[in-house]
């Protein structure tokens, strides 16, 4: 069983604490970790989510299915942590459909809110966020993928990939450049149904931690005025603000792997039997799980820093970066010291701690790798360090 002391910081309050109790008791019973084919285990376990309720939570809006009108940033990293300990597939089901929906649910208009949100929520209505591109990832500003306004309506031509939830998503939240201004001041968002013409997937991509992911092709895509999500020219801001939410949840999903991994270290150093003891009797072993539980912490501090700041309305930009770095380096070390506590078993396919080795290292790439959270850290400290002192 994981250590579960950190509900106990002031972080969070009573509600934070049942809603961690009630998703672990309901996770023991309705998820297995166990998955074949991934599309189809994907669409499971969103339609699971949203009939037991947990998808509320990853919208905002009580009047579109939101549990809350603002999304409680604690409360997805705590279901995050906790599904992402029982099974990486559940947690990024969960996930894709909060970053999915995000930009609706900050700055979408009353129709696209009534007309996707509630689906999402209820998990009838699978969402995915369509940023990357092969030729630009995490420079946003050389986004090629373009919309050129015809008429009443706005024309789609370019590629995404990375996508997750590609090839299974109902609607795609898109990021294309109309041209208001030079580089990320002339992006604009919108929402693209996945059968609207146009649209293909032109090719799906395995990982090693297999879930659905696709690479996405617009030739000639129509859509709307009213598929504009916010206003024209600001899809930078757009982007930018639904990361800010859901970047401290992917460092709340490091953790989950990370606990999970201590936990199966713990196990394993404490039945083995080596030389007349076990090997949590060796001092080199348990300098590791020093060095886990002590960096899980550091973590898990800095995780729940970011999501209460967000949740007392602060801008979180440089937290999150400091929270979503921390936990995901941490989690693969961490992840790394379980596996070589297994030793050879370690290795083994589909072995628990095997399955994490696979799972975290995705993590330390997408919604901003290690170097561009390193990057967004130093720049915003300089820029702190420069302002006038009042």
């Amino acid at each position: 069983m994981s250590d579960k002391s950190y509900l106990d910081w002031p972080f969070f309050d009573d509600a934070h604490r049942i809603l961690e109790r009630e998703l672990e008791d309901w996770v023991a019973h309705n998820i297995t970790g166990q998955h074949g084919d991934v599309d189809a285990a994907c669409r499971d376990l969103v339609a699971r989510l949203g009939a037991a309720g947990w998808l509320r939570y990853a919208v905002g809006g009580t009047g579109c299915g939101g549990r809350f009108d603002v999304i409680d940033t604690r409360a997805i990293c705590l279901l995050r942590e906790t599904l992402a300990r029982h099974s990486g597939l559940a947690d990024f089901a969960f996930g894709m459909q909060g970053l999915g929906s995000g930009a609706l649910t900050l700055h979408g208009s009353p129709e696209q809110k009534r007309r996707y949100l509630t689906k999402v929520a209820s998990g009838e209505a699978i969402a995915a966020f369509a940023l990357s591109e092969p030729g630009s990832g995490s420079d946003v500003a050389a986004m090629e993928c373009a919309a050129r306004a015809d008429g009443g309506d706005y024309v789609l031509d370019g590629e995404k990939t990375w996508i997750s939830n590609g090839g299974i998503a109902d609607f795609y939240v898109v990021f294309a450049r109309t041209g208001e201004a030079p580089g990320s001041r002339g992006l604009s968002a919108f929402v693209v149904d996945a059968d609207t013409p146009g649209l293909e997937i032109a090719e799906r991509i395995e990982t090693i931690a297999p879930h659905p992911l696709a690479r996405l092709r617009f030739s000639g895509c129509r859509v709307p005025r009213s598929s504009l999500v916010g206003a024209p020219g600001q899809g930078f801001k757009v982007a930018m603000q639904t990361l800010d939410i859901f970047r401290t949840s992917v460092a709340a999903a490091a953790l989950g792997f990370a606990r999970r991994a201590l936990d199966e270290a713990l196990s394993r150093a404490t039945k083995r039997k080596m030389f007349g003891q076990t090997l949590a009797d060796f001092q080199i072993t348990q300098s590791k799980i020093a060095q886990m539980a002590t960096g899980i912490d550091a973590a898990a501090l800095l995780t729940y820093r970011a999501a209460w700041l967000r949740d007392q309305g602060r801008t979180v930009t440089r937290e999150a970066a400091m929270a979503k770095m921390t936990a995901t380096e941490t989690a693969q070390q961490v992840i790394d010291m379980a596996v070589q506590i297994w030793g050879g078993l370690g290795v083994v396919s589909g072995h628990p701690v095997e399955k994490l080795y696979r799972e975290i290292r995705a993590l330390r790439i997408y919604e901003g790798a290690t170097e561009v959270q390193q990057l967004i850290i130093a720049r915003q400290t300089l820029a702190a360090h420069s302002r006038p002192q009042s």
